[in-house]
């Protein structure tokens, strides 16, 4: 039943870093972490992922800018991006949106709604 497709984290709090990897490499997925947004940018331009999981809330550079230089990127733009916010504020979801974002969840989350969800951006 996995996927084995290659996601990206780029999440700061271990903790949910951890929790990710352990769910996602459960269902066959080969996970790797970033914490801060400058990474993101680095990671993806030398070890490109099947999907992104971007924290919206992260040092260096935050999860919009992030998503913002992707998909604006020809090189980076096919790469599907799942936003995680804290917030869930409404604002948040529409700025994910209307820069690109191919999925949104909400912190705290269901454990079957993000593998559900990675397994259809990877296209599992």
């Amino acid at each position: 039943m996995g996927v084995s497709a290659r996601v990206l984290i780029a999440e700061d709090e271990p903790n949910l870093v951890e929790s990710l990897s352990f769910i996602l490499g459960r269902e066959g997925c080969v996970v790797s972490a970033v914490f801060d947004g400058e990474s993101v940018m680095e990671r993806l331009r030398t070890d490109r992922p099947d999907v992104l999981v971007l924290d919206v809330m992260l040092p260096r550079r935050t999860g919009f800018e992030v998503l913002k230089l992707i998909k604006t990127d020809p090189g980076l733009s096919g790469i599907p991006v799942m936003v995680l916010t804290a917030k869930g504020q409404e604002r948040d979801r529409k700025t994910a949106e209307d820069l690109g974002a191919d999925a949104f969840v909400t912190k705290p989350f269901s454990n079957q709604d993000v593998v559900d969800r990675i397994k259809r951006l990877a296209g599992g």
